[in-house]
């Protein structure tokens, strides 16, 4: 049986955190979903992370770059050929990310936050 995707109010703190850490994420760099889900201290909830940031209401998509989080693949997961596709690697390519075969350079463009950034608050 699948797992019926969470509502927002089944998840709501769980997303604002996930939001929090992605307002996080410098201007040319990425994160990963599962990265994102760790950092909230929800390893293996990747998929979460893909369902709060697709729930973002266009008003709040301002405040909070979806566009810099990508698969562990290193690829855009928003479905391939979709505006959204366009979108989002458009976004990243005017921040100077690179794709090379539909894919970024994790080991060049990764965010790799200092210890202590996410509980801080600090960027």
């Amino acid at each position: 049986m699948r797992r019926q995707r969470p509502t927002v109010d089944e998840s709501g703190s769980r997303w604002r955190r996930f939001y929090a850490i992605v307002e996080r994420i410098p201007e040319g760099s990425v994160a990963t979903y599962g990265q994102i889900a760790e950092l909230a201290g929800l390893k293996g909830h990747a998929r979460q992370v893909g369902y709060a940031l697709a729930a973002l209401s266009e008003a709040r998509a301002d405040d909070v770059p979806w566009h810099r989080v990508i698969n562990a693949k290193g690829e855009v997961s928003v479905r391939t050929r979709s505006s959204g596709h366009r979108i989002q690697r458009k976004l990243l390519e005017a921040e100077g990310i690179e794709f090379h075969r539909e894919r970024v350079n994790l080991s060049q463009c990764r965010w790799d936050p200092e210890p202590g950034v996410i509980e801080s608050g600090g960027h």
